[in-house]
């Protein structure tokens, strides 16, 4: 069964690279108006554009910080004004930005965690609300991690905790929105390779252990979590809401 977006708006954050830029190009080559966003990569964002638009797609690119409800409330705009109204938002901006033991954890990097995690889902969510209510449906994916469920490796309790916050979010707002046949589910990501975020974040040593420990033993790669995003925001997945899909090779089972 092939998975037809045509017509449909989908709005990806944090899209100019690693799993955001594989939802961008993945959900495009079903059909959809994808807009990219970013907050300082716009060079990569441009090159996800740019691959999608020679494909044949349809993509613009969006700059604006998701922890700002001022710009996501203009990148909403500018996203309706250029393609139409949303009709898919995926919340794939967030990170750990860095490892911090709680004994040494700042006030400030604990509210640049959060805000980046849990605020711009929260505010991203609100700001398209009002195109999927008009139309009496929609979209939204939000982006967990396995750390939601174990508390991550060393120095990454505040991420794990704000991720897990996403997932309580996701199930609430889905109670919300589901009599409007709007559906929210999450995606929990494990060990995803040729990312960014890894490449910060992991040490190498971590990452052989974590694919030895892996039943299907390998890394997970972007075009996992994407195609994964892909049936959720599809009819396929038409009688899932609040749901949180594990992708993590079998790592952690639940």
């Amino acid at each position: 069964m092939n998975i037809d977006l045509t017509n449909k708006v989908a709005l990806i954050t944090g899209a100019s690279s690693g799993i955001g830029a594989s939802v961008a190009r993945t959900l495009a080559a079903a059909g959809a108006k994808v807009a990219i966003n970013y907050n300082s990569s716009r060079e990569k964002a441009e090159e996800v554009a740019r691959s999608i638009t020679e494909s044949g797609g349809t993509a613009i690119i969006v700059q604006g910080d998701v922890t700002s409800i001022e710009q996501i409330e203009a990148l909403v705009s500018q996203v309706e004004a250029e393609l139409g109204t949303i009709d898919i938002l995926v919340n794939n901006a967030g990170h750990m930005l860095e490892r911090q033991l709680n004994a040494e954890m700042t006030d400030s990097l604990y509210t640049r965690v959060m805000d980046l995690n849990l605020k711009s889902t929260v505010f991203m969510s609100k700001a398209v609300m009002p195109g999927m209510l008009s139309k009496g449906q929609g979209h939204i994916v939000n982006m967990s991690s396995v750390a939601a469920h174990h508390g991550g490796g060393p120095g990454a309790s505040v991420y794990a905790a704000s991720k897990a916050a996403v997932i309580a979010y996701s199930k609430g707002l889905a109670k919300e929105a589901a009599p409007y046949d709007i559906r929210v589910n999450c995606v929990s990501p494990g060990f995803i390779g040729n990312t960014e975020f890894h490449a910060m974040v992991t040490s190498e040593e971590a990452k052989k252990a974590t694919i030895a420990g892996t039943p299907l033993n390998r890394q997970g790669e972007p075009a996992d979590v994407a195609n994964t995003v892909l049936f959720l925001v599809s009819g396929m997945s038409s009688f899932i809401t609040g749901e949180t899909i594990e992708i993590n090779g079998g790592a952690f089972m639940r």
